[in-house]
């Protein structure tokens, strides 16, 4: 795609007219119309939008320009810094489950907390994750033969779920987050992205996944940190989750379950 094209589809894409778009890149309109038909050759100022840091190299890339923003691996030399950053969180988070993904929720690392917690609903000892053949926890929680039917209140957390994934293929505007979606809403039985969760009366501050397993229930909630000041395009797109108790009951299990396993 051509960096006029790229430059029209994200300005409609994001919902910007042309005058919103050239007020916020500081250009003239005029200026901005000639870019969206190849008129007017785009200056390295006029591609760095508000864009993610690979669409921001691939708009470079389209303008003749080289890209600006390094990609790196995780564990390489450039991105120790972040490992170590990566691997306190881990570490703080124990004994509850901590989850290092990439943006389109393939599983990178692990703490222990979360390593009893696979082995306990998939009675299999989670293997190291391969960079070659990454677990997806986006399908490990949609397919109807993995997670689903070990949360009571899967439905309504797959809604959640599924309109975070559209956000991220509305943000990142990548083939790949457009195709896990897609691969996401064709698994049998998921609900539409426009339903509506069922509310509880007694509903809590916020919407907590219910796992239940023979005589074991635990309900956990969770959130989703970033790195705020990325300039890698790794780094901007990792995120970690973490997995807390709901109640007094799951902290408990979670408890028990470091103090049995051998230090």
């Amino acid at each position: 795609m051509t960096f006029a094209a790229r430059l029209r589809w994200w300005r409609e894409r994001r919902g910007l007219s042309q005058l919103g778009l050239a007020h916020t890149a500081e250009v003239s309109q005029r200026h901005l119309s000639f870019l969206e038909v190849g008129r007017t050759s785009p200056s390295r100022e006029m591609a760095a939008l508000d864009l993610p840091l690979r669409q921001q190299n691939a708009l470079l890339r389209a303008a003749g320009f080289a890209p600006v923003w390094r990609e790196s691996a995780l564990g390489a030399p450039e991105l120790a810094v972040v490992d170590r950053a990566l691997d306190f969180m881990l570490d703080q988070q124990e004994p509850y489950p901590a989850f290092v993904v990439d943006r389109r929720w393939n599983l990178l690392r692990l703490n222990a907390g979360g390593q009893r917690l696979v082995a306990f609903l998939t009675d299999t000892p989670p293997a190291a994750p391969d960079p070659d053949n990454p677990t997806n926890l986006a399908d490990a929680l949609i397919a109807p033969d993995a997670l689903r039917p070990l949360i009571v209140n899967w439905r309504e957390v797959a809604i959640y779920f599924l309109r975070g994934v559209q956000a991220d293929a509305l943000a990142d505007g990548t083939d790949e987050t457009a195709a896990l979606l897609a691969r996401l809403l064709a698994y049998p039985g998921v609900p539409s992205l426009s339903e509506a969760p069922a509310i509880d009366e007694a509903q809590g501050p916020v919407l907590a996944i219910h796992f239940a397993k023979g005589q074991t229930s635990l309900r956990l909630f969770t959130t989703l940190a970033t790195l705020g000041t990325p300039q890698d395009v790794t780094a901007q797109e990792i995120r970690i989750e973490c997995f807390f108790p709901a109640d007094a009951e799951s902290a408990g299990i979670f408890r028990e379950w470091a103090a049995r396993s051998p230090t």
